[in-house]
C-alpha cells in the first residue's frame, strides 16, 4: 500500500514538471524542483530568464497558479523562479540552447554549435564538459553518435555519481530524432586528487621557523 501511494506521487510529480515545461516552454526553465510544505507544495522553478516566465506583471505566474489547482487538485501551489547566474555551466540550460539552435538551423552545424558551447562552459569556470549528440537526424547514412569533450571529467566513483551536473534531452527534427547528453563538472567541486604546490618563497619562510622554533627549544 505504502509502495503505490510513492509511486502515485512520483507519478503526479511528473506529470507537474511536465505541464510545468510545456506551459513555460523547455528552453526558458532548465529544471524544476518540488517540496512540500506546510503551507502547500513548492514549485522552484529555475531559469536563465526569469523576467520571460514571471511574464508582465507575474500575469504567467498567476495564470500557471490557477492551471496547477484546478489540473492537479492542488490546494496551495507556490511558485518560485530562481535564476540562475551562470547559464554556460548549467547542463540543462547547454542542452536546451543546442536543441533551440537545431530546431532554427537544422542539424548540419551541430558540430559547430558542440564546440562553441565547450567553449563558452570552459571560459565561465567549468572544470570539464562533456557532449554526446546521437540519433537518426545526425547527418549520415544511418544513426550515429559524436562526442565532444573539454577539461577534465570524472567518468567513475563518487564524484561522477553525485557531483557531475547531468542532462538529457531530445528534439524531433524532418531528419529524424537527436538525442542530447550533456554532463559538467563544476568548478567549486573539490577532487580527491586535487594536489597544491607551494611556491619556494612559502617553503624558505615555513623553513626559517621551523629553525627558530627548534633554536628556541634549544635554549630553552
Amino acid at each position: 500500500m505504502i509502495e503505490r501511494q510513492i509511486v502515485a506521487q512520483k507519478v503526479k510529480e511528473k506529470e507537474i514538471e511536465s505541464f510545468v515545461f510545456s506551459y513555460l516552454g523547455k528552453v526558458s526553465c532548465s529544471h524544476i524542483v518540488m517540496q512540500r510544505t506546510p503551507l502547500g507544495e513548492k514549485i522552484s522553478v529555475y531559469t536563465s530568464r526569469p523576467g520571460m516566465i514571471v511574464g508582465k506583471k507575474g500575469t504567467n505566474i498567476k495564470r500557471l497558479t490557477d492551471l496547477l489547482k484546478s489540473k492537479f487538485n492542488m490546494e496551495n501551489p507556490q511558485l518560485e523562479v530562481v535564476e540562475i547566474t551562470n547559464p554556460y555551466i548549467d547542463a540543462a540550460s547547454v542542452a536546451r540552447s543546442l536543441i533551440s539552435g537545431f530546431e532554427r538551423f537544422g542539424p548540419k552545424r551541430f558540430k559547430a554549435m558542440a564546440y562553441r558551447a565547450l567553449e563558452d562552459a570552459l571560459k565561465a569556470g567549468a572544470r570539464g564538459i562533456e557532449i554526446v549528440i546521437g540519433g537518426r537526424g545526425v547527418p549520415s547514412e544511418r544513426a550515429k553518435s559524436w562526442r565532444f569533450s573539454a577539461g577534465y571529467l570524472k567518468k567513475s566513483g563518487d564524484i561522477s555519481a553525485n557531483f557531475i551536473d547531468r542532462s538529457y534531452e531530445s528534439c524531433n527534427l524532418r531528419s529524424g530524432t537527436i538525442g542530447i547528453k550533456v554532463s559538467i563538472l563544476h568548478p567549486e567541486v573539490v577532487l580527491p586528487d586535487d594536489v597544491k604546490i607551494k611556491d619556494n618563497k612559502e617553503n624558505v619562510v615555513e623553513a626559517k621557523q621551523e629553525k627558530k622554533e627548534d633554536a628556541s627549544t634549544e635554549e630553552k
